[in-house]
């Protein structure tokens, strides 16, 4: 069976998925795109782009995100007792990226655009909603896929977007390496504008119970929503934990030293959800491919997840479509995709969130006042600041995976990824 005669079959239609498809469809590759759901899905955990991210998606084609996102160009640290610790402006990076900013625009918002751009402009990309993945394997020439509706499709390749629990990884045969952190988060949704109390549209609370991230994201209209995350107890049932007067209490202890009138919030919206910190140990095998949070897991503190899912695939889309193009073995693609992709998330990506969530919840007050001190002297510094935000804004590591190939080795440190 002539591999160039068959689709390539994207599982999954999430940001990653949706991306990995578009860009396959651009460069010309015919893709079948699965996804269990009847539509798509609203996630409101995700929503903060990082610059490489947003020049990556404007770049597919996806503009109406400047226009319906929140370009943040600082944010924050911030001592639940104390206040501001340490303020970054992106502008220090203007030069190195024409978007210093974070844009967020929650998920459930970007994926209707990846989704119209297909629909516009790659005819050749065909996405099936209600068509869930049951099964796949490797065939030797080709990949075939199993769906709940009891067809079968073939493939050249199978690339699994399918998240956390993905059958696509299982199939490869990958172990997900890492642990969950014990607490989980809730997720508050509040109109009220944390704006006038002097917070900008990203910030991080520390303290060693009430640790918090707040974002500013886009609404049907303004002032747009404030969401607040926080940890909460795992063991205590979320009929309990989702309790308006419980939340309340909780954000009263989270904001009590910023002047707000917690009673005057408006909750729109209110979730919770476990942590991880994974990475598979491999990302290919055969016809079979992984990305994004199939292929990877990090906590919130950072916004780097979706980010992340998002570098995998235009990363992936650009070595695989010479290769369904040409007819070239795909061996190498996929081993540079990994090779490039794997490493880099597991050194940047994973190293940087599980920092960003020690910092925020360190208990010893001497560590943490001497933390607090270092990130505050590097946020004075604008040489120090700059190199701090070419890291936290991922163009280092973009950067850094580009510059990988077959022939250079990045050795996996997988220290801080065992235990919590």
């Amino acid at each position: 069976m002539a591999r160039a005669s068959l689709p390539v079959i994207v599982a999954g239609a999430g940001p990653t998925g949706l991306a990995t498809a578009l860009s396959l469809g651009l460069a010309g590759v015919d893709v079948i795109l699965v996804e269990r759901e009847p539509g798509l899905t609203v996630d409101l955990r995700a929503g903060s782009f990082h610059p490489p991210t947003t020049d990556m998606l404007v770049k597919l084609g996806c503009t109406a995100m400047l226009e319906k996102g929140i370009k943040v160009p600082t944010w924050q640290i911030r001592d639940r007792v104390d206040g501001i610790v340490a303020e970054f402006d992106l502008g220090l990076i203007a030069d190195e990226t024409p978007y210093p900013f974070r844009l967020h625009l929650e998920q459930h918002r970007l994926t209707p655009i990846l989704l119209e751009q297909i629909r516009t402009r790659t005819p050749n990309v065909s996405v099936r909603f209600g068509n869930g993945l049951m099964s796949v394997a490797d065939r030797g020439s080709h990949a075939a896929v199993q769906l709940d509706d009891g067809s079968r499709i073939d493939g050249a390749f199978v690339v699994g977007c399918e998240g956390a629990r993905s059958i696509v990884r299982t199939a490869i045969g990958s172990k997900f390496v890492g642990f969950t952190w014990p607490e989980k988060l809730l997720v508050a949704s509040t109109m009220f504008d944390l704006g006038t109390l002097g917070f900008s549209g990203a910030g991080y609370i520390a303290d060693p119970v009430n640790f918090a991230a707040v974002f500013h994201v886009p609404d049907e209209g303004p002032p747009g929503l404030w969401r607040i995350a926080y940890p909460i107890d795992p063991d205590t049932p979320d009929k309990i934990v989702m309790d308006e007067a419980l939340i309340r209490s909780r954000l009263k202890l989270v904001m009590e030293y910023s002047g707000a009138n917690v009673d005057d919030f408006d909750l729109v919206y209110r979730s919770t959800y476990k942590v991880h910190q994974r990475v598979a140990e491999n990302w290919h095998k055969g016809h079979l491919v992984i990305a994004g949070d199939a292929a990877h897991l990090n906590n919130p503190f950072g916004g780097l997840g979706l980010n992340g899912g998002v570098h995998d695939a235009v990363n992936l889309a650009t070595k695989l479509a010479p290769v369904w193009l040409d007819g070239g073995d795909h061996i190498p693609a996929f081993t540079l995709y990994e090779r490039q992709r794997r490493p880099i998330n597991i050194k940047s990506v994973q190293a940087m969130s599980i920092r960003n969530k020690k910092l925020l919840e360190e208990r010893d007050p001497d560590v943490r006042k001497q933390s607090q001190a270092e990130i505050a002297a590097i946020a004075r510094d604008p040489i120090k600041a700059r190199k701090f935000l070419m890291e936290t804004s991922m163009l280092d590591s973009v950067q850094q995976a580009a510059a990988i190939t077959l022939d250079t080795s990045v050795d996996a440190d997988w220290s801080g990824m065992d235990a919590a």
